[in-house]
């Protein structure tokens, strides 16, 4: 576990676009089961790749999409254990990846970002990669 302080920053990349944190089991699978629509949830982490790939690409993508997923949800790698495992079993068959990016519609994955595709690509090759999925799959027009 990390210094709660020390990931106060990196959480807020984060929240402060949007995203709900879920840092309880319960907020997990409350969140999963009353969601309809679309959501964007992103697996937070505090390593480097996380920092200068995955939030930066997510923020870039979502102020730069003309779709928008109906809801933005966060869980912590490293920091919120539970909630994250919780999260993980609604990700599989994907493997723990963090950070890691998934589209869920109507509470069904339909998109998974994992870490060795964000790892060594840029905030720019991210948000495209992500932009493209976003129109995919949260466009109505696509339904």
């Amino acid at each position: 576990m990390y210094p709660p302080h020390l990931l106060v920053p990196m959480r807020e990349d984060l929240t402060s676009v949007g995203f709900q944190e879920l840092t309880t089991p319960e907020e997990v699978v409350e969140t999963m089961d009353n969601t309809k629509g679309t959501m964007l949830v992103v697996v937070n982490s505090v390593c480097g790749c996380a920092a200068g790939a995955a939030r930066p690409g997510v923020k870039a993508a979502l102020a730069n999409s003309q779709v928008k997923p109906d809801k933005l949800v966060t869980v912590f790698a490293g920091a919120d254990l539970e909630a994250t495992a919780k999260m993980r079993e609604f990700l599989l068959p994907y493997p723990p990846s963090s950070p890691s990016i998934g589209i869920f519609k109507d509470g069904e994955l339909v998109h998974f970002i994992e870490r060795h595709h964000i790892e060594g690509r840029s905030a720019q090759m991210i948000a495209q990669h992500l932009e493209m999925a976003l129109e995919e799959f949260c466009d109505p027009a696509n339904a």
